[in-house]
């Protein structure tokens, strides 16, 4: 480890002598709300809960605090359309005109997740049909079909309407389309199945392709006409290739949804304007990447639950959010300390809720918003966190978040027109995980848990990684990393090997390679049109009943719950690791290969790791890639992130532990929340420091 640590020495600082050499791309509608703050703190508020006559206060407290934006209406449909095609958004005016008096922006919330009981009373036929043929029932939230052509013309004459109204008011930022889209389920009602049996005729074109495609020749499954093809329900008993196609089309299903409304917006609204969707981290309900196209920019609903932050998995979210659109992005809301939909909804510890926020500043996020302002009287989240209780006054964390938005406040400059700039990329499909999850052959294997052990080996060594489509261009990075990339077609393959020969380094990760797109089996094994470059295969793969030993150039360790027993098939490629004694079949195999491919490498990596093994393989990769990390080493329990553009590159420095921690700097720097000099940090328990060059 030592004399990786003095590797990373010597190259970290060619690294930040380079730091021009990565432009920052601008995004049309930036995420840095121009004129404003770089860097801000929000809140979701609800005016229509409360007295107009409190309304003062709440945003006197909001602007005490340096919030600086509002989210409000995504709720608040029945109030705006109190009956059908009759409109009040008087209050909704002097609501926006309060919050300006209090240099507050406004982004309004399209109120689709929420249709009022006029509606749902008139036309029942909107709410959606759960899996077992029961329609949903008005009272709780996302009850409404979103593949309804009835439900979509009703939300797109309630947004129209809030776009003619706003769409050029100078106190409307931008726009936030639904909430928490895909919370609801996919409907499961003829009209639905007849719109999937349309999605699949236009797709495959001819039964016979769709047929031979799936193999429905197995278990007579053969389709004679389009109509025959049912909703698969459950999803895991169905043929696997419909099963993803369902996924798929769950995908268009939301993509249209979101369309629609947008398509509305954007006839009405001022370009400054953006348009943007909270998402859910790693639902996999549908493919973000897909619905992204249509935003400005992703924003996504942080939130712990019980227990405390992992700085990894929350990381993690953040570049996934960052990479929908290899932009910045926003953090729409979080907890105030704690939810009340969590098993145990504990608190979360003095100094905590500061780390995330700064953690989601450094990851690419531009502003960061809390849900909610106050305590509601009543409603299914009325014990949710909040920043002030139900008597109007500030709870103990309002003061963290004043604290936080006097910090944005003071350092928000250094921040202005920067993102991170990553040289490692990790890759994201969501086609594989949801064939992978259909079929995962021992439950133990999660796709997300491996990804994010690739990520948290990988992340203290470079200090700073993009998650990013399979699909994304590759030329900027240096260090490709693929876990449990299941699927990959030919296209997908080549692209892949274009990255690898021109002087990139692409590791696979366990079952890569093993399907095509229509979650078919690959001919050629594993990783199927990667195996010729790579000079391997896969010969065959094992779930794990327990460990099982491992060593060789990464040291020794253990194998867990999945294992692929390699075969080397060219004298080109070099066995890195091998199983010890195991079940036989294993014994003294192949479990990684690597091969010089062209001006790069293809690694293989055919098992799940131990930690410590893992730390070892990202080691290697990293030093094998020629990749530096950001900074330069830091103590174990210390995040170090960086963002650059506009000439110039910013640090944060965050500790996760319990304890204080010392932080030698590679030179001294401009401390800016502590506003010194010093070529060290001493940082607290969820100590914070933002750093710039002299």
């Amino acid at each position: 480890m030592s004399s990786y640590i003095r590797y990373c020495l010597v190259l970290c600082a060619l690294i930040l002598a380079s730091a021009a050499a990565f432009p920052a791309q601008t995004p049309k509608v930036p995420t840095q709300i121009p004129g404003r703050d770089a860097i801000f703190i929000g809140d979701a508020w609800y005016p229509e809960q409360w007295p107009e006559s409190r309304w003062e206060e709440d945003l006197r407290l909001m602007e005490a605090a340096n919030i600086r934006m509002v989210r409000i209406a995504e709720f608040a449909w029945s109030r705006m359309e109190p009956s059908e095609g009759h409109y009040d958004f008087e209050w909704l005016d002097r609501a926006i005109a309060l919050a300006a008096k209090h240099n507050i922006v406004v982004v309004l919330g399209t109120p689709t997740a929420t249709p009022p009981a006029w509606l749902t009373q008139k036309y029942p036929d909107v709410l959606r049909v759960e899996e077992n043929g029961e329609r949903a029932i008005h009272g709780m939230r996302a009850h409404g079909s979103g593949s309804s052509p009835r439900y979509r013309e009703l939300c797109r004459k309630i947004t129209e309407q809030m776009a003619l109204r706003y769409g050029h008011n100078p106190h409307v930022a931008g726009w936030q389309i639904d909430n928490e889209q895909g919370y609801a389920q996919m409907s499961y009602d003829e009209e639905t199945r007849r719109q999937f049996q349309e999605y699949l005729q236009d797709k495959f074109k001819t039964l016979e392709d769709l047929n031979t495609h799936w193999t429905t020749a197995y278990w007579s499954q053969t389709y004679d006409t389009w109509q025959e093809i049912p909703i698969p329900v459950p999803l895991e008993s169905h043929n696997p290739g419909l099963a993803l196609e369902w996924k798929r089309f769950t995908t268009k299903t939301w993509f249209d949804y979101h369309k629609d409304q947008i398509d509305v917006l954007r006839a009405h609204i001022d370009p400054r304007q953006f348009i943007t969707a909270n998402f859910m981290g790693f639902f996999g309900g549908f493919d973000h990447y897909e619905l992204s196209t249509l935003l400005s920019f992703a924003s996504w609903d942080d939130y712990v639950g019980s227990g405390h932050v992992d700085r990894y998995s929350n990381g993690l979210t953040h570049d996934l959010t960052r990479g929908f659109k290899r932009e910045n992005f926003w953090v729409m809301e979080t907890q105030p300390g704690m939810v009340n939909w969590s098993p145990l909804n504990n608190f979360l510890n003095k100094g905590e809720v500061r780390a995330m926020a700064w953690q989601a500043i450094a990851h690419g996020s531009d502003g960061v918003a809390y849900w909610q302002w106050r305590g509601a009287l009543n409603g299914q989240e009325q014990i949710h966190g909040s920043l002030l209780g139900a008597d109007g006054t500030p709870l103990p964390v309002y003061a963290e978040i004043q604290q936080l938005g006097k910090e944005f406040a003071k350092v928000q400059e250094a921040f202005r027109g920067t993102r991170p700039i990553s040289q490692v990329a990790l890759l994201n499909d969501y086609d594989s995980r949801w064939a992978l999850d259909l079929q995962r052959h021992t439950q133990k294997y999660d796709y997300v848990n491996v990804l994010r052990s690739y990520y948290q080996a990988l992340r203290p060594l470079t200090q700073s990684l993009d998650v990013i489509s399979p699909d994304a261009p590759l030329d900027s990075y240096q260090l490709v990393v693929a876990p449990s990339l299941y699927l990959i077609p030919e296209a997908r393959a080549r692209q892949l090997l274009e990255f690898a020969r021109n002087g990139g380094h692409l590791v696979l990760g366990p079952r890569a390679g093993m399907k095509d797109e229509f979650s078919a089996l690959l001919p050629q094994r594993q990783p199927g049109f990667l195996v010729d470059a790579l000079g391997g295969r896969v010969e065959q793969f094992y779930a794990l009943e327990k460990d099982f030993p491992i060593s060789g150039a990464w040291g020794s360790g253990e194998s867990t719950i999945w294992a692929e027993q390699l075969g080397k098939q060219s004298p080109e490629t070099q066995v890195l690791m091998k199983y010890g004694k195991s079940n036989g079949w294993l014994d003294e195999q192949p479990a990684v290969l690597t091969r010089a491919y062209g001006k790069g490498r293809i690694t293989y990596i055919g098992a799940l790791l131990d930690e410590e093994l893992m730390t070892a393989a990202a080691q290697w990769m990293v030093k094998e890639s020629g990749v530096a990390p950001v900074f330069g080493p830091v103590p174990s329990d210390i995040e170090v992130s960086r963002r650059m553009g506009a000439g110039k590159q910013v640090f944060v420095l965050i500790n996760f532990a319990q304890e204080a921690r010392t932080v030698p700097l590679p030179r001294t720097m401009k401390l800016l929340i502590s506003d010194k000099e010093s070529n060290r940090v001493e940082l607290p328990p969820y100590g914070v420091e933002v750093l710039a060059e002299k």
